[in-house]
């Protein structure tokens, strides 16, 4: 059993950094890279590109960011681990061994991939054998919008990952893995820990969410002192230095941008933050409230102390479903009386739209510049405010009542209050409204069909 294993964070999302991986690669010493990609509507973006292309479906970027780290992930033993699988971890370990082939690193390195957690197919099937997938905030059975269901997976644990890695992966890829699994499955394996050591996972899943968004827990996107953080142009991302008993360290690579502190580590914890003594993931339950923070020295923060608890019987499904559609405009208006044009604005192109005919479920307007952040806790606009940028929506399940608002909003150029710009961009877009169906499934109708393969570059 080794005594220290390095984890980095490279991704905190689709469209992050595409530099940071290879920073954190080429920084200083790590054993692990990880990669998070997936959020709940990525899924269902990655399923319609699927549809139109077999072959698509998963983070195209992340294949042309394995040909440029290939050959030093091969050289220095670097395990990579990533959710970039997305709804065709298939279709992106077959564009993996062909770019790590170009890249010269044949047969030195070896392609895991994780697949089974796409229920997508299985629904009817599993709503007939009482898996009613209710939607956890409303108690609605899935039966009521099954027709519209564009994606869903389950979110899966790190048994599968664990079980790459036993089998000699150096790049293994996923669909819907829990973000933190990404940590603490490496975690599980260099260290042997069994799947009831609670507090030792509980301390991989800690360890999971400071890395999983990146360089939010270095800086990035922080309150503290945001206007004190060095060189976030080149800011460093996180890395986890691990140890067998749970404990770890927060740190970057030295020379890099941003600042590793208790305050920006605390930030990232609370993040997206339920009922802190009860953080659910596939494999355990953490209690958040057991954390101790302390400091390590420069760009390290120690995190020791965390509890946990036996993993539930069930699993999440993050499931995205048509509702709709939606389409978005703006306009700009300047000084003198910027909000009192935008708001005769507003008015004259809603009392169009009532004389029209057009009905939506929602018609919704912001006064970029004053009250778009703040809503009505903005107050009254001062007389002097130089510009305002009117920003009006619709959404509704009429697709032609959306793509006529999209034609009203030109007209006011000419037809409305004057000084007005910002409409270079011509008519807005109508778009597809992707809604979030959350729900649990019992883990035994999933886990027999998840399914590990590893093959040679």
């Amino acid at each position: 059993m080794r005594d220290l294993l390095r984890i980095a964070s490279g991704q905190g999302f689709w469209g992050d950094d595409l530099d940071a991986p290879v920073r954190q690669v080429e920084g200083g010493p790590i054993d692990v890279l990880m990669l998070d990609y997936l959020a709940e509507v990525t899924m269902s973006i990655m399923q319609k590109q699927r549809a139109r292309d077999p072959g698509a479906g998963y983070a195209r970027d992340f294949v042309p960011l394995m040909s440029r780290i290939f050959p030093a992930v091969a050289e220095r033993g670097i395990r990579v681990v990533t959710n970039a699988g997305g709804v065709n971890p298939r279709g992106c370990a077959e564009a993996l061994v062909e770019a790590g082939r170009e890249a010269g690193v044949a047969g030195r390195v070896r392609i895991g991939r994780v697949e089974g957690d796409d229920i997508l197919e299985r629904l009817p099937e599993l709503i007939a054998a009482g898996h009613a997938l209710e939607n956890m905030e409303t108690g609605e059975p899935l039966t009521s919008i099954l027709d519209r269901v564009q994606s869903a997976n389950v979110y899966i644990g790190a048994a599968p990952i664990v079980e790459a890695l036993e089998r000699g992966a150096h790049v293994i890829v996923t669909g819907r893995s829990t973000d933190t699994a990404l940590t603490y499955g490496p975690m599980m394996h260099a260290f042997g820990w069994s799947p009831d050591d609670h507090d030792r996972l509980a301390a991989g899943v800690v360890a999971g969410h400071i890395n999983e968004c990146g360089a939010q827990s270095t800086g990035g996107n922080c309150l503290a002192d945001w206007w004190t953080l060095p060189d976030m142009a080149t800011v460093g991302f996180p890395i986890v230095e691990a140890r067998p008993d749970g404990s770890f360290v927060v740190t970057k690579h030295p020379g890099t941008g941003g600042r590793v502190t208790r305050r920006t580590v605390t930030e990232q914890i609370v993040y997206e933050m339920g009922d802190p003594s009860t953080y659910i993931t596939p494999d355990v339950v953490a209690d958040f409230t057991t954390i101790r923070l302390d400091d390590d020295g420069p760009d390290r923060v120690k995190v020791t102390g965390v509890k946990g608890g036996p993993r539930t019987p069930f699993l999440k499904a993050s499931i995205a479903y048509s509702d709709g559609w939606k389409a978005t405009g703006t306009l700009t208006y300047a000084w003198p009386d910027a909000v009192a044009k935008a708001r005769a604005a507003d008015r004259v192109l809603r009392e169009r739209m009532d004389r029209l005919g057009l009905v939506f479920d929602e018609v919704r307007t912001e006064l970029v510049g004053w009250d778009s952040t703040h809503g009505p806790l903005a107050g009254e606009p001062p007389a002097d405010l130089p510009e305002v940028q009117l920003r009006i929506g619709v959404r509704g399940p009429d697709r032609s009542a959306v793509e006529r608002f999209t034609r009203e909003l030109a007209p006011l150029i000419l037809t409305g209050p004057p000084s007005v710009t910002g409409f270079a961009g011509g008519r807005p877009r109508v778009q597809e409204i992707m809604a979030y169906w959350p729900a649990l499934i019992r883990r035994e109708a999933v886990e027999p069909g998840l399914a590990v393969d590893v093959v040679e570059v």
